[in-house]
């Protein structure tokens, strides 16, 4: 079994190089804000994404939460989409004058805006390019995605993907991304059909906010960067199993992509 792990260097779209020439960034959504915060949120981590469990998961990224304690880590993590042709639309942080606005993501038939944010693994800050849906089944783009042996509903390709190590900003606005949403996103913005997070994802980032290896630290990294699925194994950012929990391995896409 072959095991591809590409060490998380942050991969861009081809158009990332707009997203640093555009001097404005979007605020045109505020009234969708959930979590208000005061501070910034820190710089994405680096990781290496575990093997897709089975199949009919799906990638969803990690990301910076915000609680009492202040900012944590929520691993990214494979779950089941709540139906067929759904696909998931990250939340993220978005800057609106006197604070830092998080979004939470959802699901839907097309990817939505999520901030010019680059989550990696497919979610560049623009569309979605991990998998996509043929025929009621869902098929692994492992050019970005890293899924275990035994899968057969794959298909390999780079198309816009341009690999670029840069800054890892986890916020759309100043000192982070300058993105606003195009025509294409504007319309899912507004689609009606939007799904909320499954019980499993409501659960995950519970679960995570109890942990203290999660709280962001500016000298340590948090403790589990990515998991199995919602309650599974736990990894750390070098895809290596967490402490007492047991290992897992595959082929495919590795690291950040």
């Amino acid at each position: 079994m072959k095991k591809l792990l590409i060490l998380f260097s942050i991969c861009t779209m081809a158009v990332s190089a707009a997203f640093s020439q555009d001097d404005t960034y979007y605020t045109g959504d505020e009234s969708t804000v959930t979590v208000k915060a005061q501070t910034a949120p820190p710089a994405m981590p680096e990781y290496v994404q575990p093997p897709c469990p089975a199949d009919g998961y799906m990638w969803t990224p990690g990301y910076w939460a915000w609680g009492m304690a202040g900012y944590y880590w929520i691993p990214g993590v494979w779950v089941m989409p709540p139906g067929i042709g759904m696909l998931w639309t990250p939340g993220y942080w978005g800057f609106y004058g006197g604070y830092y606005g998080w979004h939470h993501g959802y699901w839907g038939d097309h990817i939505g805006y999520y901030g010019g944010v680059n989550y990696g693994f497919g979610y560049y800050g623009a569309g979605f390019y991990g998998g996509r849906w043929e025929g009621g089944h869902f098929m692994y783009n492992t050019a970005v995605w890293h899924v275990g042996g035994g899968f057969h509903n794959t298909y390999v390709s780079r198309e816009g993907i341009h690999e670029n190590v840069g800054a890892r900003y986890s916020f759309n606005g100043p000192n982070g991304v300058h993105y606003r949403p195009g025509a294409n996103e504007v319309n899912s913005i507004r689609e009606a059909n939007h799904v909320e997070r499954t019980k499993e994802q409501v659960g995950h980032e519970q679960n995570m906010s109890n942990e203290k290896g999660q709280l962001h630290n500016p000298n340590s990294r948090p403790a589990v960067h990515s998991m199995s699925k919602p309650g599974g194994q736990r990894f750390d950012e070098r895809g290596h199993a967490a402490p007492s929990h047991g290992g897992g391995g595959g082929h495919g896409g590795g690291g950040r992509r």
